[in-house]
């Protein structure tokens, strides 16, 4: 085996910033960080290229203040289409109307449950700020839709309908209407949002057209002179950003933030590497995986990007 290169120590001083940490720590090895380092680089290129950008991500981050790193990158159109869960909509619409609570990951949950108060992790969620606020807004809202003839939506338009009735630039869904940017739900009826979909289809003749959704995707990978993928946890967000580009002969770019340990076989724990094998990312592609928070890892590698772009 041949050595060539060694490993270099990392030097800060306060007037350093944090795009020059981030290239040290690929220089200096070692575990998590030299991924951290190469997937801030992998992402500048992706932003500076002639790329077609997907994001994927869960619901959960949504809930946190991680959510304005998202909203941010929406406004800026940094991201060509979003793949994300239906919690989505519910956190980013509820935090329009009601806040969400610090909370604590050893509280008692059958006493917040008696109180009316949900958790996520270490934040607490009353149920008049999730249910009872999407249920008592959105209703009308469907309605107006309804009454202006709109009777079948793909998920990416119901969400434009939705921006255009709300008026808060906090908001995933209003900047993502503003600037027409495409957020795809595969799995829209699993959560609060698909409910009140579902209560309001009982008396009109509403539905979602989950099939247009695929014909963008469509669209969208097959025009694209090249692809990236910033994937942030895995699930179905994951999965329908790598399976569509399959049949463009896989991602030119892939960065993929995970919690989930690999031998538990799932799709979540699944590296990159295994998508090579699959087609869903090219052999020749550069992609990393970085595990670890991505609460923690996103507004670090965001704001070091931003730094280089």
């Amino acid at each position: 085996m041949k050595l060539e290169k060694a490993v270099s120590d990392i030097h800060i001083e306060k007037n350093t910033s944090l795009n020059e940490i981030t290239k040290q720590m690929y220089e200096a090895g070692g575990f998590t960080g030299q991924k951290f380092s190469l997937g801030a680089d992998i992402l500048h290129k992706m932003l500076k290229e002639e790329c077609t950008n997907f994001l994927s991500f869960p619901a959960c981050i949504i809930s946190t203040g991680v959510r304005g790193i998202i909203k941010d990158m929406v406004k800026k159109k940094q991201f060509d289409a979003l793949i994300t869960t239906c919690g989505t909509l519910d956190h980013d619409l509820a935090r329009i109307w009601k806040p969400y609570y610090h909370g604590e990951w050893d509280a008692d949950d059958a006493q917040l449950h008696k109180e009316g108060v949900n958790r996520l992790g270490n934040i607490f969620i009353p149920n008049e700020c999730y249910g009872e606020i999407l249920e008592n807004k959105l209703q009308s809202m469907l309605q107006e839709i309804y009454d202006e003839g709109k009777t079948s939506l793909s998920t990416y338009e119901l969400v434009w309908e939705i921006g255009d009735r709300i008026d808060d630039k906090d908001s995933i869904i209003y900047w993502a209407a503003k600037n027409r940017i495409p957020v795809i739900i595969p799995g829209i009826t699993d959560g609060s949002v698909g409910s009140q979909i579902f209560f309001f289809a009982q008396d009109h003749d509403f539905s979602i057209d989950l099939i247009k959704d695929e014909k963008l995707l469509a669209d969208i990978v097959f025009d694209a002179p090249k692809t990236g993928a910033l994937m942030i946890g895995g699930g179905i967000s994951k999965h329908h950003t790598i399976w569509w580009n399959q049949f463009r002969g896989g991602l030119d770019y892939a960065v993929y933030i995970t919690t989930a340990p690999e031998w538990d076989g799932s799709l979540s724990g699944a590296r990159i590497k295994e998508a090579v094998s699959w087609g869903k990312v090219k052999e020749d592609a550069r992609y990393v995986t970085i595990e670890g928070d991505a609460t923690m890892i996103l507004p670090f590698m965001y704001g070091s990007v931003l730094q280089s772009l």
